[in-house]
This record gives C-alpha cells, sequence and structure tokens, in this order.
C-alpha cells in the first residue's frame, strides 16, 4: 500500500497521513482501513511515542474519507500489553513526564469514542492495562481463542485510571468488573466472551473469517444509519467518561507518586517477588 504524501495529518477530504506514524502500520482493503499497533518489542507496550500517536489516531481515521470501517490490531503475537516499563520507571523518576501525558490520556478515550466509524477490534494476542481498554472501547471485539486480556494497573501501583473504571463496570457490571480491577487477573478470550466483555473468541485459523464476516454484515446496511446508530449508542459511555475521567487520571497520578508504585515496577523489571511497604 502507498502512504500519502501529506505528512503533517489529514485535513477534511484528504487522505490520513500515514507516514505521520511510526508506531502503527496501516492498509486498506476497499474501505475498510486496519490500523495495526507495531511497537518496538514482543508485546507492543506503550511508550511515550505510542501514547502520543493513540491520542490522535483516531481523530485522524475519523478525518479520512477514504474508508468506513476501521479494523484495529496489534502486530505479532500480542495487541498491546499495555504500559512498557522502561517508560513506568521514566514516570517514577521524574514524575513530570506522568503528568504531561494527562489531556493525552483523556483523549486515547474521547477520540475512541467520538469517531463515527465503527472500529472492530480484531485482538490477535495478549491485551492488558490501557491496550485492555482501547479494545474494550472498540465496537465489536473479536478474539483469538488464545488471547487474554486484563486490567493489572493495581499490579504494578497504579490506579485503573485511564478509562478501565470506566468501560469494565459498563460491560460486565460492577461486581465483576470490581473483581477483575482490583486483583488485576487476566481472562483468557473465551472466559471474556462468556460473560459479555467482548463479542466473540474464536480458533486462530478462524479469526480473519469471522472479522471479515461481521465487516461484511456492516457494509451491507447503509453507511450513515450505521455511523450514528454507533454514535447515539455511545452517548451514555460518554457521559460516564466526563464524569469520571479527570478525577480518575487524577487519581492515577497520585498513584504514580507512592512506594509501592516504584516498587512494584522494580520488582516487575527485576522478577522477583514486591516488598510492599504500603506506602
Amino acid at each position: 500500500m502507498q502512504a500519502p504524501d501529506n505528512a503533517a495529518g489529514p485535513a477534511r477530504g484528504e487522505s490520513m497521513a500515514f507516514d505521520s506514524y511510526e508506531r502503527f502500520r496501516f492498509s486498506r482493503e476497499g474501505r475498510v482501513l486496519t490500523a495495526t499497533i507495531a511497537a518496538p518489542g514482543p508485546v507492543n507496550g506503550v511508550d511515550a511515542l505510542l501514547h502520543d500517536e493513540l491520542a490522535r489516531v483516531f481523530t485522524d481515521l475519523q478525518h479520512d474519507p477514504e474508508s468506513d470501517i476501521i479494523i484495529l490490531t496489534g502486530h505479532g503475537r500480542a495487541f498491546c500489553a499495555g504500559g512498557d516499563f522502561d517508560w513506568f520507571a521514566e514516570q517514577i523518576a521524574d514524575p513530570r513526564k506522568f503528568r504531561d501525558i494527562g489531556w493525552d490520556a483523556k483523549r486515547i478515550v474521547t477520540s475512541l469514542l467520538d469517531i463515527e466509524k465503527p472500529v472492530i477490534c480484531r485482538l490477535n494476542g495478549a491485551a492488558a492495562g490501557l491496550g485492555a481498554t482501547i479494545a474494550l472501547l472498540c465496537d465489536i471485539i473479536i478474539a483469538d481463542e488464545n488471547a487474554v486480556i486484563g486490567d493489572p494497573h493495581v499490579k504494578v501501583g497504579l490506579v485503573a485510571g485511564d478509562g478501565g473504571a470506566v468501560i469494565w463496570p459498563q460491560l460486565i457490571g460492577y461486581a465483576r468488573a470490581k473483581e477483575y480491577l482490583l486483583t488485576g487477573d487476566l481472562l483468557k478470550a473465551p472466559e471474556a466472551a462468556r460473560i459479555g466483555l467482548i463479542n466473540h473468541a474464536v480458533p486462530t485459523d478462524q479469526l480473519d473469517a469471522k472479522v471479515a464476516e461481521i465487516v461484511g454484515k456492516l457494509q451491507a446496511n447503509p453507511r450513515w444509519a450505521v455511523r450514528w446508530t454507533k454514535t447515539i449508542t455511545n452517548q451514555p459511555l460518554k457521559a460516564a467518561v466526563a464524569q469520571m475521567m479527570d478525577a480518575s487520571i487524577a487519581y492515577e497520578m497520585m498513584s504514580n507518586l507512592t512506594a509501592d508504585r516504584a516498587e512494584a515496577v522494580a520488582a516487575m523489571r527485576e522478577r522477583r517477588p514486591a516488598k510492599l511497604s504500603g506506602e
């Protein structure tokens, strides 16, 4: 696929500027655009650059005139396994780096809910933390049955403030959501589908066929009826985001300052049990 020449982000009526992104790969098939998270490392961990690109990619996808449906997936064996631990260490050493991403953290969530085009998550592998939030904010989530999904913010000493505390209760109710958010446990895709967290879990060799099936059903319907049905269905989610996100990001920012946050990250990086102090 040949990327457009413009590199400054699309104006309305212009094709998307694929070459302005370093952490995504893009491809088209007709009016279906696939956006693939492709960060360095084996699990597509979120670093500062990917976080920045996530905050603008959905707005750019909305303005791309050559697509009606977006497929969001990950490169390699994972979808997106949450924050990169080197980036975590930088944020602990210099909390200003955490403070400075607050606006973008909100924009990732709001822009994914604002995009009118249906977004299908092709969950090819593990989705954790922010990666899980992004997957769950998509409109239809189709997973490889071997994938796992969860929000282990608490395991690295953080509040689940970048959207997890908003979307999980909406999908599976407060009792189940609090169990998974407070323990940080991961679910296998078939169980996630069974409890309604995602739509489908299918064998690996059937993943693309199932995505194509859903795409075909969407394409068979009038474009604007589909887009605007999504828009009105998302209104309660957008209201919940408006009510919660400022406070949730503020609490997450405070948790980055705790001693147990630093110890949890150090223990993960050193592959040892954490010695938590309660501070």
